[in-house]
């Protein structure tokens, strides 16, 4: 089977979207991509250098700019960075370009999943917690807005959640064609 459209995995940071992305990728046979990890490999740096050296604004333009490429590229999985839904532009390309999964996960499972991930520039902070909620509160509502599809990653192994986000994508009508 391939894709007509790219799946476009969004979430908040510990949602699964490059580890879930990178297994759906294979059981659809398509490429995998992650806009974060493109960014990497473009500028040579860390997502946090960036942060540090431009300030959110500049990277948000990078991740903007990177998403427009990506989406110009042949169908595939495509994991986004937990902020590109901020920018209204991005909603809108991300829906128009693909079929835009939601990994939605609560604020204490982020936390056991990144608690320790120092390359997270948002959560050097003395209060990961607070921080995260506050994420949470502000993109939560653009989530939905851009999402086709909303599935819960708490719960289950990897291979599980691929699976329940295929059978969603199954009840939506997705854009899956058999070859």
């Amino acid at each position: 089977m391939h894709l007509a459209r790219h799946l476009v995995l969004i979430g908040p940071m510990g949602a699964g979207k490059s580890t879930i992305g990178r297994r759906l990728a294979r059981a659809l046979e398509a490429p995998f991509r992650d806009s974060d990890q493109a960014i990497r490999e473009r500028t040579g740096v860390e997502i946090a250098h960036i942060f540090d050296i431009e300030g959110e604004t500049g990277f948000r333009r990078r991740e903007k700019a990177m998403l427009r490429e990506l989406l110009d590229e042949p169908p595939g999985v495509l994991a986004t960075g937990g902020g590109a839904v901020l920018d209204a532009d991005n909603r809108r390309l991300l829906r128009e370009h693909g079929t835009v999964v939601y990994l939605r996960t609560s604020v204490d499972e982020q936390l056991r999943r990144t608690g320790k991930d120092k390359r997270r520039p948002l959560l050097q902070t003395d209060d990961p917690r607070a921080r995260l909620e506050a994420l949470m509160a502000e993109r939560h509502p653009l989530y939905e807005e851009a999402a086709h599809v909303t599935v819960d990653t708490d719960r289950g192994t990897i291979g599980q959640m691929v699976h329940r986000i295929l059978a969603a994508l199954d009840e939506s009508g997705n854009d899956r064609q058999h070859a």
